[in-house]
């Protein structure tokens, strides 16, 4: 072992010779301390024993430390070791604590999208698709082109989502201040939207509250229920519902619709009061014409049998079967069917009738039901509503064929209002208006 008194000059001469990987001068002043040599580099190192073993400490590039500086940490670094602490350990454990505030300065820095990010990532597992769909919607960045029609004056390209510009900032940015700024801004023009915005915004930073890497960033108050109320309008029940009188109109116009799948789509969701994402998603799997029932995809409990009524089971025959999907599209990504509302709307427009929304067709079900006196717990079973009372929710497990006794009995009723007869067992789809 080469031992010598380190010197600046010492050391400036000191090289690794050719024939070694690394070379060692050791000082005397301090006697675990020395210079290492490799080709190219030199620095300052400590060595000791602890616990039988040799350990190494790196503690700097000679050109970066001074050598009286670099003595004074060999000694502290001895210190330790005479105490029994692992100088490495320590060191690692320093690092550690530097690499975390640096961690933390740039997580305080980052914009909320990021905790976005991992919010859905940790709890989509548990959402329905329409609810994942949300989460999407309200943080997309916008401006895509557009591949729908636009509303006069609208931009060819997509707006970003309600909650983008909210969550371009830092979480700790997120107070009630700029809630209640971004709630002024958004309820005037779309408030419903905006209140959905704000639900699963505070559904987030409440996640963001109960999560170590984000509690000290979030503000409780950001998403006061009082901002709502300030800010939001009164919500209101929908009451859009087709009336008996209405019957008649909407079906003419509807049927006469140029797009077969959608006129069909319009009637099915009328007449099995299912939820609009339910209908678009039935599969030609899930749809038995023998023995008369369809299996949707229940966004509550998963899925659901519901009889296959005369009237929807020929409907559905007479669709081209395409792909998959019983609603199909040719032009969708998809393969499904996925904007019904403006052939809607225009069928709505030539039967002078008022606004009624996709959901609309579904209330309409449940209220037209009612004219054949059908048991609440029936329709609602139906529709794939959650049961409403003890006895409904314990000991009511209506088979199938009990189910399709009323539902024909609805589905009938509704196209005699209609003017349109019901095909009987074993009839040919063709569909005939009543005259």
């Amino acid at each position: 072992m080469q031992r010598e008194r380190l010197t600046p000059d010492r050391i400036r001469r000191f090289a690794c010779p050719a024939d070694a990987k690394q070379s060692f001068l050791w000082d005397t002043d301090a006697p675990r301390l020395a210079v290492r040599a490799t080709a190219g580099a030199k620095s300052f190192i400590f060595e000791a024993k602890l616990n039988r073993q040799t350990i190494r400490v790196t503690i700097g590039d000679v050109k970066a430390w001074n050598l009286d500086d670099a003595r004074a940490e060999a000694r502290r670094l001895q210190t330790q070791v005479d105490q029994g602490t692992d100088p490495r350990q320590e060191k690692a454990e320093r690092i550690a604590a530097t690499e975390a505030k640096r961690e933390e300065a740039r997580r305080v820095e980052a914009p909320a999208l990021e905790a976005w990010a991992a919010y859905i990532e940790a709890r989509k597992a548990k959402w329905s698709a329409p609810h994942l769909a949300d989460h999407e919607n309200v943080s997309k960045e916008g401006g895509e082109l557009r591949t729908r029609g636009r509303r006069k004056g609208e931009s060819d390209k997509t707006l970003p989502g309600a909650l983008r510009p909210l969550l371009a900032l830092p979480l700790a940015q997120i107070d009630a201040d700029r809630v209640r700024a971004w709630l002024d801004a958004e309820a005037p023009t779309r408030p419903t939207h905006a209140r959905l915005a704000f639900g699963l915004l505070r559904a987030f930073l409440n996640w963001c509250g109960d999560r170590p890497e984000y509690r000290a960033q979030v503000h409780a108050d950001a998403c006061a229920a009082r901002l709502a109320k300030e800010s939001l309008p009164k919500k209101a029940a929908k009451d859009d519902c087709l009336q008996r009188e209405q019957l008649p109109a909407w079906f003419e116009q509807v049927r006469r619709i140029h797009n077969p799948v959608i006129a069909s789509y319009l009637q099915t969701a009328l007449l099995t009061g299912a939820r609009r994402e339910e209908v678009a998603g039935i599969r030609w799997e899930d749809v038995d014409f023998q023995w008369k029932s369809i299996t949707i995809k229940d966004k509550v409990d998963g899925e659901r049998t519901i009889p296959l009524t005369p009237y929807v089971a020929a409907l559905l025959a007479s669709l081209p079967r395409r792909n998959e999907w019983v609603f199909s599209s040719p032009t969708a990504e998809t393969g499904r069917l996925q904007e019904p509302r403006i052939a809607h709307n225009k069928a709505l427009a030539a039967a002078g009738l008022p606004a009624l929304s996709l959901h609309g067709l579904r209330r309409s079900f449940g209220t037209l039901a009612e004219w054949v006196e059908c048991p609440a717990g029936i329709s609602a079973q139906i529709m794939g509503h959650k049961p409403s009372a003890t006895a409904e929710k314990h000991y009511r497990r209506r088979p199938l064929d009990l189910l399709r006794q009323w539902h024909t009995q609805i589905e009938g009723w509704i196209l005699q209002q209609a003017g349109i007869e019901q095909p009987g067992e074993g009839q040919s789809p063709g569909l005939r208006v009543v005259g």
